[in-house]
C-alpha cells in the first residue's frame, strides 16, 4: 500500500509491467549515477521494495540528486528504510560523485520524516504543490530533507 502515494490506491500489474517498469529501467540506460534498486531482506531474500537515486523531477539542480524508497507494508518497522536510506547516501557521495543528496515526502508522512532525520538529512523546506486530485494531509504540504557531503563526512557513523 502506498499510503502517502496515489492516495493509497494500488497501481493495476499492467500499468506497472507497460509504464512505471520501462521507465525504471531507462533511468539505468543513462548511465551509472542514478537508477533504481531492489531491497531484498538479508534473511529470506526476499523483494521488500525499492530504493532510488534520480535527478529531482522537481526544480533539478547540478551536483544534486533524490533519494526515494517505496517499501511493502508489511517491511514497515523494520529499519529497511534507514539501511537502505543510509547505503544510498554513502554511495551517492562516495561512489557516484553527487554533491547533495535531497528527499521529499508529505509534510504528514512522519514516519519518512524520521528516516531522513536518522540519516543526517535536515529540513530545508516546506511547500504547498497545487495537486490536481489533492490526498489526505496535502492540505499540510511537502517537505525537502536535505544532506551535502561535507556535512555527511562530517557526521558521526556515516
Amino acid at each position: 500500500m502506498l499510503r502517502y502515494i496515489n492516495g493509497g490506491t494500488p497501481i493495476p500489474r499492467e500499468e506497472i509491467e507497460r509504464e512505471i517498469l520501462p521507465r525504471f529501467l531507462a533511468y539505468h540506460e543513462r548511465g551509472p549515477n542514478e537508477g533504481f534498486f531492489a531491497a531484498v531482506e538479508k534473511s529470506s531474500g526476499r523483494f521488500v521494495g525499492w530504493f532510488h537515486l534520480r535527478p529531482a523531477r522537481e526544480d533539478p539542480r547540478p551536483g544534486e540528486t533524490e533519494l526515494g524508497y517505496r517499501l511493502r507494508r508489511d517491511a514497515w518497522g523494520k529499519g529497511y528504510a534507514t539501511e537502505g536510506s543510509r547505503a544510498l547516501i554513502r554511495k551517492a557521495f562516495e561512489e557516484l560523485g553527487w554533491r547533495r543528496v535531497i528527499a521529499r515526502t508529505m509534510a504528514v508522512n512522519v514516519r519518512s520524516r524520521r528516516v531522513m532525520e536518522r540519516c543526517g538529512m535536515e529540513l530545508v523546506r516546506i511547500w504547498y504543490a497545487p495537486w490536481p486530485d489533492p490526498m489526505e494531509g496535502a492540505e499540510h504540504g511537502d517537505v525537502e530533507y536535505a544532506i551535502d557531503r561535507e556535512e555527511w563526512e562530517r557526521s558521526p557513523g556515516q
